[in-house]
């Protein structure tokens, strides 16, 4: 079961699975955050960071027609809302070739980890079965300026995007259900077919 914070948790995912890599031969180790490029600008902090910027959120199209869980007998829940999370990834740092280095690792990380499961997962996703998919997700230059331009005053960075997929946030809608315990037939109808 995942609940409304599951957009959270899953940046806090990606954001642990970052952290818990040694990140040899970068030094010093990069700071991961959830801010955009134009709030990352001004920040102290970290010479070398990595940006998680959830940019886009969109309903899943595939998986929109799910059928209602089973609570118990008498209980049935509306399906989940099935989400694709867009992130737009940047790397920062005051070296531009140490920059190139940090995102080569990101996506050699993301990439080792394309299935998210298990003790990964953070926050309401902990301890469940649920499995997400962490896909490298190309986007055209022309999109990419698109998103940059949003960022006022912020100048175009080498990124990346990637699609974390599906994730669920489930319903609190129920609706009571009944199991059949009879069924009348009419004799009537079926004597007048013959």
């Amino acid at each position: 079961m995942s609940d409304f914070t599951v957009l959270g948790d899953v940046g806090e995912t990606l954001k642990k699975l970052l952290e818990d890599d040694p990140w040899t031969g970068i030094s010093p180790k990069p700071e991961i955050t959830f801010k955009s490029p134009k709030e990352i600008k001004d920040d102290g902090g970290s010479p070398n960071k990595v940006s998680l910027f959830l940019y886009q959120i969109l309903e899943n199209p595939h998986l929109r027609n799910e059928e209602p869980q089973r609570i118990d007998d008498a209980h049935l829940r509306f399906p989940p809302i099935v989400l694709d999370l867009f992130y737009l990834v940047t790397p920062y740092s005051d070296d531009k070739t140490q920059e190139k280095f940090i995102l080569g690792k990101v996506m050699q990380i993301f990439h080792d980890n394309m299935i998210l499961s298990g003790s990964i997962l953070q926050g309401s996703l902990s301890g469940t079965d649920e499995e997400l998919r962490l896909i490298s997700h190309p986007i055209s230059l022309d999109d990419l300026t698109k998103i940059w331009s949003a960022f006022q005053e912020v100048a175009y960075r080498l990124s990346v995007s990637y699609l974390v997929t599906p994730v669920k946030i489930d319903s609190i809608l129920q609706s009571g259900i009944q199991r059949v315990l009879s069924k009348e037939m009419n004799h009537a109808y079926m004597e007048r077919r013959r």
